[in-house]
């Protein structure tokens, strides 16, 4: 089995965090408060006895960040996944719909679908999964005869009791990164490099989500709030959840 060396995927990892962190920064940039604030559940917010219009704003701009911080940052574990298997096992990215990875060891060719970690779907999305499973199954068995073939889904982080799940294995952290390296500690060596300037980059984020913040206050207080500076969460509401005329 070829071996990926320790300096190799720490040259991965610094030379494409970067796209995470220049991502992220960009979307940043490019957001407009009525688009962060139709796309947030208003009801939890009002629940949480949310009264001031600076703080509905930040908690508006942090909901919609980590969302979207968690589906960039995903893209990255994906690729770094790719890269460590396709070093060890020759691995690469499926033409079958919805299947992330493929590889073939010792006669056993293994069909991945990667996400972040165990909670990521609801029951149709999984349903989904499954059905791709079954599909590039039949597809693989149909160009090789009496091919096994085994479908995973691997999360970067987390763990599951039952890795079983009848379709599927389900594989989550330290299990699914030795599935796709044969290494036990990978899930471990890889948190450092992800700090790879980190604290640089982070600044220059806080530097201009600060911006954000005072512009989106701004902007908020003057659509969205009573001369005296109350909530018209009614106004709130129209915007996320009014029928479209």
């Amino acid at each position: 089995m070829p071996k990926i060396t320790e300096r190799e995927i720490v040259e991965y990892i610094e030379q494409h965090i970067e796209s995470f962190h220049s991502r992220r920064l960009e979307s940043l940039t490019k957001l407009k408060l009525r688009n962060v604030i139709a796309r947030k559940n208003p009801y939890l917010f009002r629940a949480k006895n949310i009264v001031s219009g600076p703080e509905l704003v930040r908690s508006f701009l942090d909901a919609y960040l980590s969302s979207q911080e968690e589906g960039i940052f995903g893209t990255f574990l994906e690729g770094l996944a790719r890269f460590v298997c396709e070093r060890v096992y020759d691995g690469h990215k499926s033409s079958a719909e919805g299947i992330d990875l493929e590889f073939t060891t010792k006669g056993v060719t293994y069909i991945v679908s990667i996400k972040s970690g165990p909670n990521w779907g609801n029951a149709g999305q999984i349903r989904r999964m499954v059905d791709n499973f079954r599909k590039a199954k039949r597809i693989l068995g149909t160009n090789v005869s009496g091919q096994t073939v085994v479908a995973v889904n691997g999360c970067c982080y987390g763990k599951t009791r039952v890795a079983d799940q009848g379709d599927y294995l389900k594989l989550c952290g330290q299990e699914f990164w030795e599935f796709i390296s044969g290494n036990r500690n990978l899930y471990i060596d890889i948190i450092e490099p992800l700090g790879h300037r980190a604290k640089e980059r982070n600044e220059a984020f806080q530097a201009e989500y600060a911006k954000v913040i005072t512009r989106f206050t701004g902007e908020f207080i003057g659509d969205f709030c009573t001369t005296d500076g109350a909530i018209v969460w009614e106004k709130v509401l129209k915007l996320n959840s009014g029928a479209e005329k």
